[in-house]
């Protein structure tokens, strides 16, 4: 069972169905329950074959794929709605502290809870996208895992360490699409953008930024609002062992305000000028650039 069927769920089902892999899959999403995204949801059922459910089920195997800030809400509800024995996934992008906030309350049904740590993007990997496990029931998730033809690697025997793994690694990946819009965004508004970006591509040869700014652009502009609910429970991390969380507070504050923005670049220029143009011009819209304007 998938406890929540966005992104990560309908890739991983899309994966399943793609390779063959004998499974019967059923989901739960939130969205179900709301009469907005209702029919939306049940669509997102049909399409990839999977039995649709008014409420968190019964099953072996559940695999957690919902919002951080809901993960350990969903926690919680699966400790009435499992039964002991059940292996639970928490694939969620959360700080190692809330997986072992998690943890505690399911193992105290009887259900083995175990830390994934979601590696890459899931597309284009889809079921095959590369997972970190940790805790006391590793070996026996990688057994499922690989029955599913997934790919998976075990990074320790305590909970979060798969967890501390990708948030940490998060501070770079997700810096680096911030610092990329900071960078670009004031270079085309003072018109050196073309010489600044010729000049990282000789600093970092190879990295052919144009391609990777248009990329990051993207990247943001589609998820910038999961990623600030991830930096978010990436500060609380870095938090946790002792250091100020100064430069992921600062990468939220840039995913959100584009996240916020709801552009869809892929239906724009595809090169980094146009996209950097659009998240420019639109800025300015976006409610927290005007909760801003209003306390000047």
């Amino acid at each position: 069972m998938c406890l929540g069927f966005g992104e990560a769920g309908q890739a991983f089902a899309a994966g399943w169905k793609r390779a063959g892999v004998p499974v019967d899959i059923s989901a739960f999403d939130i969205k179900t329950n709301s009469r907005s995204h209702a029919d939306e949801q049940r669509a997102a059922y049909a399409r990839h074959g999977v039995t649709g459910l008014e409420r968190p089920g019964a099953a072996a195997v559940v695999f957690s794929l919902v919002t951080a800030d809901q993960a350990e809400v969903a926690a919680l509800d699966a400790t009435v709605a499992l039964a002991p024995g059940t292996l639970f996934f928490d694939c969620n992008s959360c700080s190692p502290g809330a997986k072992r906030r998690s943890a505690e309350a399911l193992e105290a049904k009887g259900i083995r809870y175990v830390d994934v740590a979601v590696m890459a993007p899931v597309y284009p990997g889809l079921h095959r996208t590369p997972l970190l496990l940790s805790g006391p029931h590793a070996e026996a998730a990688l057994e499922w895992l690989h029955a599913l033809d997934m790919s998976a690697q075990i990074a320790g025997s305590d909970v979060g360490v798969a967890s501390a793994t990708k948030m940490v690694r998060s501070i770079m990946i997700k810096g680096i699409e911030a610092l990329t819009l900071e960078c670009c965004l004031a270079a085309r508004r003072v018109g050196v953008d073309e010489a600044v970006l010729a000049s990282l591509d000789a600093s970092m040869p190879g990295w052919n930024w144009p391609e990777r700014a248009a990329y990051n652009m993207e990247r943001v502009a589609t998820h910038g609002l999961r990623r600030a609910a991830e930096m978010r429970e990436v500060a609380q991390t870095v938090a946790e062992l002792g250091l100020p969380p100064d430069m992921s507070r600062a990468i939220v504050e840039w995913q959100q305000r584009v996240g916020e923005a709801e552009l869809d670049l892929g239906s724009g220029p595809e090169n980094y000028a146009g996209r950097a143009d659009r998240i420019s011009e639109a800025m300015a819209g976006t409610p927290r650039a005007a909760k801003t304007r209003a306390a000047e």
